[in-house]
């Protein structure tokens, strides 16, 4: 991978690249939280069949990989987990043992936001998580739905009929999660952003044209204003790897 910005170079190891992308120092009671979103050049966050997947790339991979063994959780909306068919996230293959070193799991446990808990308490992402995945909800939220992922996962009430993004970063950091990697979708990370939390944004452009009518990365019924600033630009294989930081950072 070549580094165009802000200092030219080769990121030849896995050092160098996860040096690009180190979490900030961090105190214990505060969220970093960092979003991962693809899109092709057209602006698509999503290919014909629905699922961000279609529109990577293998650099993109190489680093939603690297992004996982960073972070100390998983952020996902309930929508974008049951689309992409989310399980518990893999181990890295080098930081996975690193981390093991370090007292913290392998991999990174899923937090899955939901306010109906449209889940299936039997799916992997619950039934195959070495770490309990936890589920973000609300006191609304159908009872017999939620006694039953309170059998397998975690559980979480943070806002009455609505997610309060605040109170799920703070059930988050009470668990000791605060490197957050949130992986969309287009709403939840709307309401990340709404609600000011968004401290960095990993956008990967990937050469690809999907056309029609495609779901945009944030999808908000108003719109959003700010600059942000670019910390680092990264080009493989015609992928562009950008790394973004909110305007109050």
């Amino acid at each position: 991978m070549q580094q165009i910005f802000p200092t030219p170079g080769t990121l030849d190891d896995l050092d160098s690249l996860a040096a690009a992308y180190a979490y900030p120092p961090l105190t214990g009671d505060t969220a970093w939280v960092r979003a991962n979103m693809v899109t092709s050049i057209d602006g698509a966050a999503q290919g014909p069949n629905g699922r961000s997947a279609t529109i990577s790339s293998p650099p993109d991979r190489r680093v939603l990989s690297l992004l996982r063994a960073l972070a100390d959780v998983v952020l996902v909306g309930a929508t974008t987990a049951r689309v992409e068919r989310y399980g518990p996230a893999e181990p890295h293959k080098v930081l996975g043992e690193r981390r093991q070193r370090q007292g913290r799991p392998p991999a990174a446990p899923i937090a899955v936001v939901s306010r109906n808990l449209d889940l299936d308490p039997a799916a992997t992402l619950f039934s195959a998580a070495p770490e309990r995945t936890i589920v973000l909800t609300v006191d609304a939220a159908p009872a017999d739905r939620l006694a039953a992922l309170r059998g397998v996962a975690d559980v979480a009430v943070v806002g009455h009929t609505s997610v309060d993004v605040d109170a799920a970063l703070e059930a988050l950091v009470e668990r000791g999660h605060t490197r957050v990697l949130c992986e969309g979708g287009p709403h939840l990370l709307a309401h990340i952003v709404e609600a000011a939390r968004l401290d960095e944004l990993c956008l990967t452009l990937t050469p690809k044209i999907v056309g029609g009518h495609a779901t945009r990365m944030i999808q908000t019924p108003r719109q959003l204003s700010g600059d942000w600033r670019l910390a680092h630009l990264i080009e493989e294989g015609g992928t562009l790897l950008t790394r973004w930081l909110a305007p109050a950072t």
